[in-house]
């Protein structure tokens, strides 16, 4: 029916715009969960938990010179890989693609988050860094970062890395340069790719300088602050945002 499909393209070009939307507001405040969750897992933890790279350094780095590495780091990217691998069973699951991931992967970071808090409050891991109940707090926050890392593969392709400030670094002073001289780019939208990185990597040094000062000041209530932005993370997914699937598959 002709206003079947009227209907249907007015409501997918609503859900377009959100995905635009999203697509500029999340990264920034992803990249200061991954901040806040990095710097305090180092600090009360002694482990990178947003950073997956640098563990594998340090287990490379302790079997060449230092002797065996701790378990929290043999075990962090195991976890992370099978987290990432849960993220994907469960998309897979509840037949869900692309955006309408969003709303589900973002309340997994912050269920995953909150039980990172609560373990913190109640078992005091930063006493022990070494101990059983650090080794899960750490973990549980690992796995919130893999549910982040499958968001942006998953639900929004293209969107600039959250934690892994390298490359960011590296696109924001080609993009300056490139957006700051008159010679010819060898850039293609220079300037939309500057606010895209510079935003993130802003955002993710703000995260960093919050959590540790979280640390220093409140100790094992500084896992509450990363909880703070992936619940506002989560309230800007409009929750009729998976309905696009039901339209979709609606008969005409």
């Amino acid at each position: 029916m002709p206003e079947s499909g009227e209907s249907r393209l007015l409501f997918l070009s609503a859900n377009t715009h959100t995905v635009e939307q999203l697509r500029k507001r999340l990264p920034p405040l992803l990249s200061l969960i991954a901040g806040l969750v990095d710097v305090i897992g180092y600090l009360s933890l002694k482990l990178f938990t947003a950073h997956v790279t640098g563990n594998i350094v340090i287990i490379a780095a302790h079997l060449v010179y230092g002797g065996p590495p701790k378990m929290d780091q043999i075990l962090a990217v195991p976890v992370f890989m099978v987290a990432v691998a849960g993220v994907w069973i469960t998309a897979q699951a509840l037949h869900r693609r692309g955006p309408l991931l969003t709303r589900l992967l973002l309340l997994i970071q912050f269920f995953l988050l909150v039980c990172a808090l609560v373990v913190a409050v109640i078992y005091h891991p930063d006493a022990d860094p070494g101990g059983l109940m650090a080794d899960v707090t750490a973990m549980i926050a690992i796995a919130a970062m893999a549910s982040q890392y499958s968001f942006l593969q998953l639900a929004l392709p293209g969107a600039p890395s959250t934690a892994v400030m390298t490359g960011n670094l590296t696109k924001t002073v080609l993009a300056f340069l490139e957006t700051a001289t008159q010679r010819p780019p060898l850039m293609a939208d220079a300037r939309q790719q500057l606010r895209k990185t510079l935003h993130v990597v802003i955002g993710f040094f703000v995260g960093c300088l919050i959590g540790a000062g979280a640390v220093f000041w409140f100790q094992d209530w500084a896992w509450a602050f990363p909880v703070v932005p992936a619940g506002i993370a989560l309230a800007l997914v409009p929750r009729k945002h998976s309905a696009v699937s039901n339209q979709q598959s609606a008969p005409t």
